[in-house]
């Protein structure tokens, strides 16, 4: 009679833990599909906000004269990216600000590097002329 009481609670142990198992995963698998799913129902508002200080950030550092382009494209992805925003559609407006936020990168790093040729060729420009008057004072000797 013992025996069979200490067998018959393995086995009620071994039930629980596998149920407590398979409910664990359970709830795991329902917690990650309702985090993806309520993702898409979150307003974008952060996602916006960064794209609009990326293009601000852009646009103050001189990009729209270097790269027009993708200034332009920021900025028209900025303005859908609100308007997504307004019209309840977050993910899409999500979509649109990181796409606005890459172009504004892409041309903020297009400006500096223009910026820079511009000063590596200021520099060249600055070394010519030193040498053209150190070649003339040496000839003038």
């Amino acid at each position: 009679m013992m025996k069979t009481l200490k067998t018959e609670m393995m086995e009620m142990k071994t039930a629980n833990s596998t149920w407590l198992k398979t409910a664990c995963c359970a709830g795991l698998v329902a917690m990650s599909l309702v985090g993806c799913a309520s993702k898409e129902k979150v307003p974008a508002t952060s996602d916006v906000a960064v794209s609009k200080a990326a293009v601000s950030d852009a646009t103050v550092s001189g990009a729209a004269e270097y790269a027009p382009v993708e200034v332009a494209s920021a900025q028209d992805k900025l303005n859908r990216a609100n308007s997504a925003l307004a019209a309840k559609d977050y993910a899409t407006a999500r979509e649109l600000a990181n796409q606005a936020q890459a172009d504004a990168q892409l041309a903020q790093s297009k400006a500096s590097s223009a910026k820079a040729q511009a000063a590596a060729n200021a520099l060249q420009d600055n070394i010519r002329v030193m040498r053209e008057e150190l070649d003339r004072s040496a000839s003038n000797k």
